[in-house]
């Protein structure tokens, strides 16, 4: 079975036919660290995360590159900064806050049971190919200094007959919607109400380098440029997957589409363009106001990793997320439950019913389905199908260990329990027996009796 996805430029699941099958070059939007990231920034993490294992799967882990890039250069850090070292220099501070919070990420979404990326570029590394970018739309008459900006032209874009994609292609819209519908920003020195920035200048004490197109003044990238190239840099000028978040589309990759297209003189950037839905909490969009709004820093304190993982993968990536407490719940019980029958079990080949449903434009809904199906008849592909997955990072003991130290069960006072409770049950002493049973469940502790004996786990 061939895998198909769905194209967000044609609107349609596409066969994936890659560009080069022993060089598959994949491209998603990666973090500003500026802060601890949310649930929703964790759910591009996953989609793009399985994405990358299948597609290591299906071409072989050599010839599958991903790159996911770090901005850490964006007005958001600098306010950052200088609100966190204010006896610091601005650039001083901004090194310790991107540093920190890029090493929190790191850790986080280690802890979601992600692979690296092949390729994790940072935006102040890549300031040379960006002015290269610039200096070329100038050149092509995409792009003109105002006022030491360097702005990006759509109409001139637009204006080009043919070799070029339409400004506005990506997200469906025209350049009048566009102006009507979003938050464009006023400048007198703007020829057009949809320019944007390419370059502008720093003000004193922030990141600054030497400008393009010969602007005197010292100056720092826009936001889309950095992305645009990041991606030559790593993956060439047209590679097969771009992806990202469905809030992303319009304007950071519309944009980027012209950047690169215009710079380059091509008809694509990306054979693929893949976005994720939005996400909810509690059936309400997420916000500080509202007091929804959640980190994935904060989740990992109170569940595995491994159980928000298989919680954002019930739904399928293009689609709406509700994100609930009871849904965790019900994500934690099936773990346990994997976790006991397969994780110390010697992986088989990842079964043919999870992967056809992956080959559909990543539908995970159905492979979990399918992985239900595997628990009762085949222990082994269960095993592997999970592994591909991400998950069964650990043993069952360990799992187990993990739960009852976060929930502070003491183990052997649980055994202790147990033992006389069935010493009790033994002795036909059901008072006695019920009210340990009682305790054990005060403690957090479920316990299951069947013919082999007393079982137990900690309670989610």
């Amino acid at each position: 079975m061939e895998l198909r996805l769905y194209d967000t430029l044609s609107r349609e699941k596409r066969t994936f036919v890659p560009l080069d099958a022993k060089d598959v070059r994949m491209y998603v939007c990666g973090p500003t660290v500026y802060d601890f990231a949310h649930i929703g920034n964790a759910r591009p993490v996953i989609v793009f995360d399985v994405l990358f294992r299948l597609l290591r799967h299906l071409y072989g882990e050599a010839h599958v590159k991903y790159v996911r890039n770090i901005t850490d250069v964006d007005d958001k850090i600098n306010d950052r900064a200088a609100r966190d070292f204010p006896g610091l220099p601005l650039n001083a501070a901004i090194r310790k806050v991107t540093e920190q919070t890029g090493k929190q990420f790191h850790a986080d979404v280690d802890a979601l049971g992600a692979l690296r990326p092949s390729v994790e570029p940072r935006a102040t590394e890549h300031i040379g190919e960006m002015r290269e970018i610039i200096e070329r739309l100038v050149a092509g008459g995409f792009a003109y200094v105002a006022e030491d900006h360097v702005l990006f032209s759509p109409q001139a874009m637009n204006a080009v007959d043919s070799g070029l994609p339409r400004y506005g292609a990506l997200s469906n819209r025209s350049l009048d919607e566009m102006v009507a519908g979003a938050r464009v920003d006023v400048a007198p020195y703007k020829k057009g109400n949809t320019d944007f920035v390419l370059w502008k200048p720093s003000k004193p004490g922030e990141p600054s380098w030497p400008s393009p197109a010969g602007v005197a003044a010292q100056g720092r990238p826009g936001w889309h440029v950095e992305c645009s190239a990041m991606a030559w840099k790593h993956l060439g000028e047209h590679f097969d997957i771009h992806g990202g978040g469905i809030d992303l589309v319009f304007p950071h990759h519309e944009n980027e589409v012209a950047q690169t297209c215009c710079a380059f003189h091509r008809e694509r950037m990306a054979n693929y363009w893949m976005h994720n839905g939005f996400l909810q909490v509690e059936s309400e969009k997420m916000s500080k106001s509202l007091g929804n709004f959640v980190t994935i820093h904060e989740l990992l304190a109170e569940w595995p990793g491994e159980v928000l993982r298989l919680n954002m993968l019930k739904t399928h990536y293009r689609s709406p997320i509700d994100w609930t407490t009871k849904s965790l719940e019900e994500s934690a019980r099936t773990l346990d439950d994997w976790y006991r029958v397969a994780a110390d079990v010697v992986p088989g080949k990842p079964a043919p019913s999870v992967i056809e449903p992956l080959l559909d434009d990543l539908n995970t809904p159905l492979a979990i389905a399918a992985l239900h199906g595997l628990r009762g008849s085949d222990v082994g592909a269960l095993a592997g199908s999970l592994r591909l997955l991400g998950f069964l990072s650990e043993s069952a003991a360990q799992w187990e260990g993990r739960k009852q130290q976060a929930s502070g069960v003491d183990a052997k006072e649980v055994e202790r329990l147990i033992s006389e409770r069935t010493a009790a049950r033994a002795r036909k002493d059901f008072a006695e027996s019920d009210r340990i049973r009682d305790l054990l469940a005060a403690m957090g502790v479920a316990i299951k009796d069947s013919k082999e004996g007393t079982t137990w786990e900690v309670a989610r």
